[in-house]
C-alpha cells in the first residue's frame, strides 16, 4: 500500500475506497442527505422525519432502509415506533462531512453570495 506524500499515512485499500463510494453515493440523493442531516440534529421517527424534509412517508421508509443497511444510520424499537438517529460515536467523521459541505453550501447561497452550481465536476 503506498503512503501519501508528506503525510506518513498508508492510502486506504481499494476495499475501504469502494465501501466510502458506496457510502457517498447514498448521500448523492438529495432525500437521503436531508435525513442524514435531519438525524445528526436529533432522533427522530419516519413520520417526523417525513413531515420534516417533506417526503411521502413510503419513500422515507424506503430510503432509512438503505441508510441503515449500509450502517449510516441505525434505529431502536420504543413501543410501536422505530425510532432512527446517527449514531454520533460511530458515524461522527459522517456528521462532521455532512455539516461542513451543507453548511458551507448554504452560506454560499446566501442572498448576497451568488449560487454555485457543483454538478459536472
Amino acid at each position: 500500500m503506498a503512503t501519501g506524500p508528506g503525510t506518513g499515512r498508508q492510502d486506504p485499500s481499494p476495499e475501504v475506497l469502494t465501501e466510502a463510494a458506496a457510502a457517498f453515493g447514498l448521500l448523492a440523493s438529495p432525500a437521503r442527505l436531508h435525513l442524514v442531516w435531519a438525524l445528526a440534529q436529533g432522533e427522530s421517527d419516519v413520520t417526523g422525519l417525513a413531515e420534516r424534509v417533506g417526503g411521502a412517508l413510503p419513500a422515507v421508509s424506503q430510503h432509512l432502509t438503505k441508510l441503515k443497511l449500509a450502517g449510516l444510520v441505525r434505529s431502536r424499537r420504543e413501543g410501536r415506533r422505530q425510532v432512527y438517529f446517527v449514531d454520533a460515536d460511530d458515524q461522527a467523521a459522517l456528521v462532521d462531512v455532512v455539516h461542513l459541505l451543507v453548511g458551507r453550501l448554504t452560506d454560499q447561497t446566501a442572498p448576497s453570495a451568488p449560487a454555485r452550481r457543483l454538478r459536472g465536476l
